[in-house]
């Protein structure tokens, strides 16, 4: 059975497919249809609700989610709230404001918009908040009959004004003077549901449990935040038939310095360790910013990233050019490897039956070394990459004494490009260096052609790619280099 709060109820699961989604669940169990489907591949934004969880502190963050995506099962011992729950008064300030700026025009995409934003103000720092964060919030809501300028000029307006509900409010969670504390009365043991048709989910809360869950069942699926995996049974209509969560194993998570490694656990997902890996790689902070939209990322892991080997994954081409360690864990304990050798090709990886990824372990900058990462797609936001480049540069004395260059889309795998560094190890860092190791980059890739690029298009970008690297090391204003300005 799972517990969680639905609207500021309790609500109690009984029995449930593991395959069921978020959304389809409270459109066809609940009636609760003021959440759409749009695309049903967590592109459109249109289901967007927002959970809500407690920490040990006590303090519950509120993410804003694709329920399309997101299946039932991970609800337990959160809250969720939808759209219906703004039913009541007082209207929230993100209400007032779509209506005051005509910011809806259908309003199928309206529901999921609000959420966002609202998400975005049960977070906030008392006081305004940047029109930067506002586009960061809507980053993965699409609207498709109207512009958004109306859109933001709401969020705008919203985010300084001040909601406080009654404590009978559907989302009084989310008041500033909410205690959280019904959210720590849900029981914290081991989780198994089973379903009709042999159908099982299981949430272990212990490495030790789930050691074991893989011993009995080295076939099961493992599940973190389903960005990816959900997209089997929404896309591919497939029905899986067990289910292992490893969202509440505590030894999976967490991202801390040890030494001079960054340690990451495999079950964090991508805004939990942000910030910690920014500020050692800041290289990071602009990729990640485009990794899917903020709902992806509020849900989506480093391990399911990397597990799921992917040749246009965002995070295994930097974590390749940094040299980062895999820790695998399985039923016969720990090993070690380079993440490189993990990837043994086209969505084959090195994990044997029953293994799982436990952490990545990434080194700290050294002398004269820096990491440059670029990401090309059709679409700024909420996209998938068509190349991913990924470069590590030791300079000393304005030669090349070491690099590591990695890319995305490129191959079956991500990959590195090792004959281009050859051809640029102790050289000099300048424009002719670079041109000659651009030519050497035909010997490394031979990529694919498909509907995000062309085989030339990708080669050449590639290039271009290690071009602008090097136009960033200079000391040219970063303004002058700048395209797109996302703000």
């Amino acid at each position: 059975m799972i517990e969680f709060l639905l609207n500021g109820r309790i609500g109690k699961v009984d029995q449930f497919d593991p395959n069921l989604s978020i959304l389809e669940w409270l459109r066809t169990k609940m009636r609760l249809t003021g959440t759409k489907e749009g695309c049903a591949s967590g592109d459109c934004g249109a289901c967007t609700v927002i959970t809500g969880t407690t920490d040990q502190h006590g303090n519950t963050r509120f993410d804003a989610i694709n329920s399309c995506i997101t299946l039932l099962g991970s609800l337990h011992g959160k809250e969720l709230i939808t759209v219906e729950a703004f039913q009541q008064e007082p209207s929230h300030p993100v209400q007032q404001g779509m209506m005051e700026k005509h910011g809806a025009q259908c309003g199928f995409c309206t529901p999921g918009i609000v959420m966002s934003l609202t998400a975005l103000h049960a977070n906030r720092k008392r006081g305004t908040v940047s029109n930067h964060q506002i586009l960061e919030a809507l980053s993965g809501n699409l609207c498709r009959c109207t512009g958004y300028r109306p859109i933001i000029e709401a969020g705008q307006d919203a985010m300084v004004k001040e909601w406080t509900p009654d404590t009978e409010h559907p989302a009084a969670g989310m008041s500033p003077n909410s205690s959280g504390s019904t959210l720590s009365r849900f029981h914290r043991g081991n989780i198994t549901v089973e379903a009709a048709g042999g159908a099982r989910y299981d949430a272990p809360i212990s490495l030790d449990d789930l050691r074991s869950l893989r011993r009995s069942y080295p076939d099961s699926r493992l599940v973190a935040g389903s960005t990816d995996l959900a997209l089997e049974i929404t896309q591919q209509l497939t029905s899986l038939g067990h289910l292992v969560s490893v969202e509440r194993v505590p030894e999976l998570k967490g991202c801390a310095l040890e030494g001079d490694e960054l340690v990451i656990g495999a079950a964090s997902t991508y805004q939990e360790f942000r910030a910690s890996l920014c500020d050692i790689w800041p290289a990071f902070d602009a990729m990640l910013e485009r990794l899917g939209s903020l709902q992806i990322r509020n849900r989506g892991t480093l391990g399911g990233n990397i597990a799921n080997a992917s040749p246009i994954g965002d995070m295994p081409p930097p974590l390749i050019a940094l040299n980062a360690i895999l820790v695998l864990d399985g039923p016969d304990g720990q090993r070690s490897m380079p993440i490189e050798d993990f990837f043994l090709g086209y969505k084959k990886t090195a994990l044997k039956s029953g293994e799982f990824l436990h952490s990545v372990r990434l080194p700290a900058p050294k002398t004269n070394e820096t990491l440059h990462i670029y990401k090309v797609s059709k679409r700024l936001d909420d996209d998938i990459s068509a190349v991913l480049g990924a470069f590590r540069m030791t300079i000393t004395d304005g030669v090349v004494s070491d690099c590591r260059l990695a890319f995305g889309g490129m191959a079956a795998t991500p990959a590195r490009a090792l004959h281009t560094e050859n051809a640029l190890k102790g050289q000099p860092w300048n424009e002719n260096t670079v041109a000659d190791a651009i030519h050497v980059l035909g010997s490394d890739f031979s990529p694919l052609s498909d509907v995000r690029a062309s085989a030339s298009y990708r080669l050449q970008v590639a290039g271009n790619l290690l071009h602008r690297a090097r136009l960033y090391s200079d000391s040219l204003p970063r303004e002058q280099l700048t395209v797109t300005d996302y703000a």
